[in-house]
C-alpha cells in the first residue's frame, strides 16, 4: 500500500470532523424554542429526551446493523434507577452494565434471532420491574421521586426552562462523544461490520469485541436519556421499560434516516411535535395519522428524511451518510 493510499481513510475521517455550516445552525436553533415558544419547552425537553434515546439505538443500528426491538431496557433500567437513587446520584453507568452484560448474547447473533433476543430482553425487563412492585411500584410507578435543584440553584419548574436547558445541555456533550466515536477507525470498523461482519476479521478488526463495545456505548446513551426523563418529570413508570417505547424510537430513526446521526434527532424533532398536533386534533386516533406518515417516508424516501433531503442537495449533506448513498445516482 503505497502511503497516498494510506493516508485516504485519514483525510476522510478530518473531512468528516470539520464542523459545516448546516451543523452550527441546527445547533443554535435548537435555543430559539426559550425565545419563540417558551409555553412549549416542557415538550422541547421531551424532544431533546428522545433524540438522545434516538441517537443511541442509531449507533447500534445505523452504524453496526444491529436491530433492536428492546433498546427500551436500558432506558428504563436508567430511568429506574436515576429515581430510585435520587438523593444520591443518576445511574446511567449501571444502565452500561447491564448493555454490556447483554452483548455477550448480542454478538453472537445476527438478523431475526438478533432481533427475537433483544425483544426478549426488553420483555423480560419490562416484567421483572413490574413483578418487583416493593422496589419499583408495579403497574402504579415509582413513587416520591424528588430532584434536588440543578447544581443547587436551577429548579425543575413547571414551565420547562430547567428541564429544556438541562436535557439539551447534556443532549450536546454526548453527540459530541457520538460523533467523535464514529469518525474515528473504531466508527469505519462499525460500517465494516454492518455491511459484512463475517469479513472484518481477516483486516484485523474482530466484530464481536467491536459489537460489545458500541452496544455497551449505546446502553449508556440510552440509560442516559432514562435518566433525564426521571429527573426532569419526576415520575417513573413501567412505559419506559415497553415494547411501545422501543418501536417508538425505531420508528423515529426511519422517519429520519438511520445511519446519519442526524437523522434520530430529526427524527424526533418531526415525531414528537407530529404526536403533540395530531393527539390534540384526535387524541383517540393520531396512531393513524403517524402510521401515515410512516409509509408516506418509507415509501417516497426509503433512507428517511435526511437521507432525501441529501439527495436533492447534496451540498447540504452532513457528516454520517453512508457511502453507498453518496455515490448513487
Amino acid at each position: 500500500m503505497t502511503p497516498a493510499a494510506a493516508s485516504e481513510p485519514q483525510r476522510y475521517l478530518e473531512a468528516q470532523m470539520r464542523w459545516r455550516p448546516l451543523e452550527i445552525v441546527f445547533w443554535l436553533a435548537t435555543l430559539l424554542p426559550f425565545a419563540l415558544t417558551p409555553n412549549y419547552l416542557v415538550l422541547a425537553s421531551q424532544i431533546a429526551i428522545t433524540a438522545l434515546f434516538a441517537l443511541s439505538l442509531d449507533l447500534i443500528l445505523g452504524y453496526a446493523g444491529i436491530v433492536s426491538l428492546g433498546h427500551a431496557a436500558y432506558f428504563g433500567f436508567g430511568s429506574y434507577t436515576a429515581g430510585l437513587i435520587a438523593k444520591w446520584g443518576w445511574g446511567e453507568p449501571l444502565a452500561g452494565v447491564l448493555g454490556y452484560l447483554t452483548s455477550f448474547i448480542i454478538a453472537r447473533f445476527r438478523h431475526l434471532a438478533l432481533i427475537m433476543i433483544t425483544l426478549g430482553i426488553g420483555l423480560l425487563l419490562a416484567e421483572a420491574a413490574n413483578s418487583a412492585s416493593w422496589l419499583t411500584g408495579g403497574a402504579d410507578g415509582l413513587q416520591g421521586v424528588r430532584m434536588w435543584k440543578l447544581f443547587g440553584v436551577c429548579e425543575f419548574d413547571l414551565w420547562g426552562t430547567t428541564a429544556y436547558s438541562y436535557s439539551l445541555a447534556v443532549l450536546f456533550l454526548l453527540f459530541l462523544v457520538a460523533r467523535r466515536l464514529i469518525n474515528s477507525p473504531f466508527g469505519l470498523a462499525l460500517r465494516g461490520i454492518r455491511e459484512n461482519a463475517l469479513r472484518m476479521p481477516a483486516i484485523g478488526a474482530p466484530s464481536p469485541a467491536h459489537i460489545r463495545k458500541i452496544y455497551t456505548i449505546a446502553a449508556v446513551l440510552a440509560g442516559a436519556a432514562g435518566a433525564l426523563l426521571a429527573q426532569t418529570t419526576e415520575t417513573v413508570s413501567l412505559e419506559t421499560l415497553s415494547f411501545g417505547r422501543s418501536a417508538d424510537v425505531l420508528v423515529i430513526l426511519i422517519l429520519g434516516g438511520a445511519g446519519r446521526l442526524y437523522g434520530g434527532l430529526l427524527g424526533a424533532i418531526i415525531y414528537m411535535v407530529a404526536r403533540d398536533q395530531f393527539s390534540g386534533i384526535n387524541p383517540q386516533y393520531w396512531y393513524f395519522w403517524i402510521g401515515t406518515l410512516l409509509i408516506a417516508v418509507v415509501i417516497f424516501l426509503p433512507n428517511g428524511i435526511l437521507g432525501g433531503l441529501a439527495r436533492l442537495a447534496p451540498a447540504l449533506t452532513i457528516p454520517g451518510k453512508r457511502k453507498s448513498e453518496a455515490s448513487a445516482p
